[in-house]
């Protein structure tokens, strides 16, 4: 599988994980469910650490590019 096929992959991950937040973190805000927002933080955070995953490999991927 190629770099960019990799990128791709890691931003539609990351595009899912926004969508799956969405239920949890208007349960939390409207209805003031309080294990809603325990699982959106949770989620957050691993929307986070993917982030920074993605960011990383882009940026390897642009150097890897320049050479």
């Amino acid at each position: 599988m190629s770099e960019s096929n990799l990128l791709l992959g890691q931003w539609e991950e990351l595009k899912t994980l926004v969508e799956s937040l969405e239920g949890d973190v208007v349960k939390n805000a409207i209805k003031g469910n309080k294990s809603a927002g325990v699982r959106a933080r949770k989620g957050l955070r691993l929307l986070k650490k993917q982030a920074t995953e993605l960011v990383k490999a882009t940026l390897n991927q642009d150097k890897a590019d320049t050479e």
